[in-house]
């Protein structure tokens, strides 16, 4: 019994793992954005 839950716990950790990493690059994307049309604004006014 305990063999087949490892395997499972370890796909769900790699998958909480890539969702991570996912939610981390989109996040910095849209901040890298916002920061370049605050910049736009303030250089353009």
């Amino acid at each position: 019994m305990s063999t087949k839950k490892k395997p499972a716990y370890q796909l769900r950790k790699q998958k909480e793992e890539v969702n991570k990493k996912a939610i981390i690059w989109v996040a910095s994307i849209i901040g890298v954005l916002i920061i370049a049309m605050a910049v736009l604004l303030i250089t353009q006014s």
